[in-house]
C-alpha cells in the first residue's frame, strides 16, 4: 500500500490534566488516513473523545505522522460470541478459554491480581506465561498498541456476510486483536473495555480467534483490563516496537471466508 501517502492518527483524552498528570484517562483512538481524508480522520476522534461515556475531557490531544514503512494486510481474526448471564460465568469461561490457547492456569490467576494491581491502567500489560510476571516496564501506561486500522467499507462487507453488527467497538477491537495475536510472541489476549456502560469483552488467540464474552465485567465499572500473555523467551524490545509501530491494515475479502 504505498501508492499514496498513509498517515496515523492518533488520540487520546484525559480528565483533570494529562495522563502523565495524573488526569483520568477518557478515550483514546488510532486511525490510518490518506492525506485527502485526515480533517475527517481528526474530526471522528474529536468526537469520540467529547462523547464518551467516562466524562467530559478537559485535556486532549490529536497527532498524526506519514506512515513511512509498509503497511502490512491481514486477515481478521475469526470472530465468535460466547453469551453468558453473569461476570462469573463470563470470566470463568475466559480462564478455559487462555487455557485452551495455551496459558498455564497460575500465570492467568497472577494476571488476575495484576488487574487489582494497576487499576488506572491505560495500555496494555504483558504478562510471561511461563511464570506470570509482568515483563514491561511501563506501569500505569502499559504499552499501547498504534498504527492499525481498517477501511470501513471493508470492515461492513466483512459483517453483512457474517451477519454481524456493523459496530465501531468491534471493529476497533477486533483491529488491535488481530494485530496483537499476529505476532508469533503472543500467545493469547484478556480484554475488556473502560467503559462503564460496556460489560462485553473477549478472549483472542490464534487457534481460537476472536471469541466475545458478553459479560466479563459488572455494569458501571470504570475499570478496564488489557492484558497480553506472551511468550517470554521472545525478544521483548522487538515485540513492543512491533505493537507501537509496524503500521497493519486488516482486509478481507469473500475468498478468505474459508
Amino acid at each position: 500500500m504505498r501508492n499514496e501517502n498513509f498517515f496515523s492518527v492518533r488520540m487520546r483524552a484525559s480528565k483533570d490534566g494529562a495522563h502523565e498528570n495524573g488526569g483520568k484517562h477518557i478515550s483514546g483512538g488510532e486511525l490510518i488516513s490518506t492525506y485527502d481524508n485526515l480533517k475527517n480522520a481528526v474530526n471522528f476522534l474529536l468526537e469520540k473523545a467529547l462523547t464518551h461515556t467516562r466524562g467530559n475531557p478537559d485535556f486532549m490531544q490529536i497527532q498524526f505522522e506519514l506512515i513511512e514503512e509498509t503497511i502490512t494486510k491481514l486477515l481478521p481474526l475469526h470472530t465468535a460470541t460466547n453469551e453468558v448471564e453473569s461476570v462469573q460465568e463470563g470470566q470463568i469461561l475466559a480462564v478455559s478459554l487462555l487455557m485452551k490457547s495455551g496459558v498455564p492456569k497460575k500465570s492467568i490467576e497472577r494476571a488476575f491480581q495484576l488487574i487489582d494491581e494497576y487499576p488506572n491502567l491505560r495500555g496494555a500489560i504483558l504478562v510471561n506465561i511461563w511464570n506470570g510476571e509482568r515483563i514491561d516496564d511501563r506501569h500505569e501506561k502499559g504499552v499501547r498498541v498504534s498504527r492499525m486500522d481498517w477501511l470501513t467499507t471493508n470492515f461492513e462487507k466483512w459483517a453483512n456476510y457474517f451477519t454481524i453488527p456493523r459496530s465501531q467497538r468491534i471493529k476497533e477491537a477486533l483491529v488491535l486483536a488481530t494485530k496483537v495475536n499476529s505476532h508469533p510472541a503472543t500467545i493469547s489476549e484478556l480484554c475488556w473495555s473502560d467503559d462503564p456502560e460496556y460489560t462485553t469483552g473477549y478472549v483472542a488467540s490464534k487457534n481460537l480467534g476472536y471469541q466475545r464474552i458478553t459479560n466479563l465485567k459488572e455494569y458501571g465499572d470504570e475499570h478496564g483490563c488489557r492484558i497480553f500473555f506472551v511468550d517470554g523467551r521472545s525478544d521483548i524490545d522487538s515485540y513492543i516496537d512491533y505493537l507501537e509501530k509496524l503500521p497493519i491494515i486488516v482486509q478481507w475479502e469473500e475468498e478468505n471466508a474459508t
